[in-house]
């Protein structure tokens, strides 16, 4: 199945704003940036065609893929001069760069590479910034019986803030951690069909335009769960993967430990 990653938003709250400056798929977790650990996950359930949708920065992506290193991350044999690989990461798959804009919105920019996905009747489709262990699959799998038009990962909301409960007179009636709260937000990971496209207006974003059109007429799945997830928005959440990744603490990383592609989902 065909992987759309949208990798040309500026990332504002991690960067300076300057030319030039990384896109903040291109930021670094260990010795990879963060687009490289979101493709090896999708390529360790199996989906290695991939459509990036380029925008901000599109040069240091395709610098990157264009002179990839198979060493940097894989175990090797140096003899006589000549390189002998034990294991690649991406020599089995096939990577489509367009350039979708450098403003465009998410949506903009799927529409912008709709005849790449032409003759799929499902696709999925990533922001390239999030790092999960969800059991993608088994996603899929419900998402096709269930004979909807759109899936979408939901999450708990993250952080460390408390929802306070207000009484009368301004007396506080309880506080409960946000993580706790029945509360579910867009996890960044989706499988769509190609009804999505019918709810996409020019220039439209595919959460605020087609998922919630969707959503008003039955047809769009949430899968939850409240396993490993990750969001990279700013540098300091960025930092703390990386420095989980130096520790050996990479749970999104199922092709190290050839993880079981099950797992239980959240009700």
């Amino acid at each position: 199945m065909k992987v759309v990653l949208f990798c040309g938003g500026r990332g504002a709250r991690m960067s300076s704003g300057l030319p030039g400056e990384l896109p903040k798929p291109m930021q670094l977790v260990g010795p990879r940036p963060l687009v490289w650990h979101v493709m090896r996950y999708y390529a360790h359930h199996g989906h290695k065609e991939f459509i990036l949708c380029l925008g901000h920065g599109a040069e240091h992506i395709k610098d990157f893929f264009l002179s990839y290193r198979e060493t940097a991350s894989n175990d090797f044999v140096l003899r006589n001069g000549e390189v002998e690989l034990l294991s690649a990461d991406i020599s089995d798959w096939s990577i489509s760069f367009v350039h979708t804009g450098t403003d465009s919105p998410i949506g903009e920019r799927l529409r912008r590479v709709r005849e790449h996905l032409a003759g799929e009747e499902m696709f999925l489709a990533n922001y390239a910034d999030v790092l999960t262990d969800a059991p993608l699959n088994v996603m899929i799998d419900r998402f096709t019986q269930s004979g909807a038009g759109a899936s979408m990962l939901v999450v708990p909301p993250p952080g460390t803030f408390h929802c306070v409960e207000l009484g009368e007179n301004g007396t506080v009636g309880g506080i409960t951690p946000v993580t706790d709260m029945p509360l579910w937000i867009n996890g960044g990971y989706f499988v769509l069909k190609q009804e999505v496209f019918e709810h996409i207006p020019p220039g439209g974003d595919l959460v605020a335009d087609a998922c919630t059109a969707m959503a008003k007429r039955g047809r769009l799945l949430a899968y939850p769960y409240r396993g490993f997830w990750r969001p990279t928005d700013t540098v300091k959440e960025r930092a703390a993967l990386d420095e989980e990744y130096s520790r050996g603490e990479r749970p999104w990383a199922l092709w190290e430990r050839g993880a079981a592609l099950g797992a239980p989902v959240a009700s």
